[in-house]
């Protein structure tokens, strides 16, 4: 059975510092993995209409499918950090997990999604302040039943003044990543 692997990138940034890090990333996964651009993503956010309140599931038929469908064995969020938070379009796609919290608070019928791997890859300058954005991130791995992220975060915080291809550091800590997404211990 081939792993697969979820990646939600954050960046607007095609060729950017965290396109670096999820390239040197992917160089090293094995099976099949799927990178999700909340930038270029069909996603709209969710518009509280509240219908998943009463019915499970979410009114919009958009790319969350690749989240909603859970056929995934790990999730790789990779994110620049924009003033101490998460990109606007990372949070919507965030926001859009509502239905899963609403089938347990509202339905009592919780949606338990398959365990899977998770890991974090964050990229920044200036004062390299990610608290927030990790604040930010963990209730997304928690609804996803993606654990391990906090032992593998890998962060480049520094991009102003060190590019994270040449971060020698989150370079090697994106590659533990993927051995620990693989399978090595």
């Amino acid at each position: 059975m081939s792993r697969k692997t979820l990646i939600i990138n954050g960046s607007p940034r095609i060729h950017g510092d965290t396109a670096a890090l999820i390239g040197e990333l992917c160089r090293h996964l094995h099976g099949e993995f799927t990178e999700l651009s909340a930038f270029r993503a069909e996603l709209a956010p969710c518009i509280d209409c509240r219908a998943c309140r009463n019915v499970r599931g979410c009114v919009f038929d958009d790319d969350m499918r690749a989240v909603y469908a859970d056929d995934f064995d790990a999730l790789v969020i990779a994110s620049p950090v924009y003033f101490s938070n998460l990109p606007g379009p990372l949070l919507s796609l965030a926001s859009r997990l509502q239905p899963l919290h609403n089938a347990e608070y509202y339905l009592g019928n919780p949606t338990t999604p398959r365990p899977k791997l998770g890991g974090l890859i964050f990229t920044g300058g200036g004062k390299g302040n990610e608290a927030g954005a990790i604040r930010a991130v963990r209730p997304v791995f928690r609804l996803l039943n993606a654990s391990g992220f906090d032992e593998h975060t890998v962060l480049s915080m520094h991009t102003d003044t060190l590019p994270a291809a040449e971060d020698h550091a989150a370079l090697d800590g994106v590659r533990k990543l993927a051995a620990w997404l693989n399978g090595a211990q």
